[in-house]
């Protein structure tokens, strides 16, 4: 049978033979894509180097829970009855 040396020689082939008509625009279409990548990587670093440290971060303090009984909904009087 087949070595794994054999295989991915045999596939290599495959590759080229099928795909040759569509490697040149898989190439291309990876350029531009790696393009766009850069320019937007690039646009974003000006723009936050422009606007300073970026936004200031948004803080939200939680309200404390009652504690012991009323935490329930249940309320005592002191004769014991709810």
């Amino acid at each position: 049978m087949f070595g794994l040396s054999e295989l991915a020689v045999l596939l290599i082939v495959v590759i080229v033979v099928l795909g040759a008509k569509k490697l040149p625009e898989l190439t291309r279409s990876a350029g531009k894509a790696a393009r766009i990548l850069k320019s937007e990587r690039r646009a974003m670093k000006e723009e936050g180097e422009r606007d300073g440290a970026g936004p200031e971060p948004r803080i939200i303090r939680a309200t404390p829970e009652p504690r012991g009984d009323a935490a329930r909904g249940t309320h005592h009087r002191e004769d014991g009855s709810v």
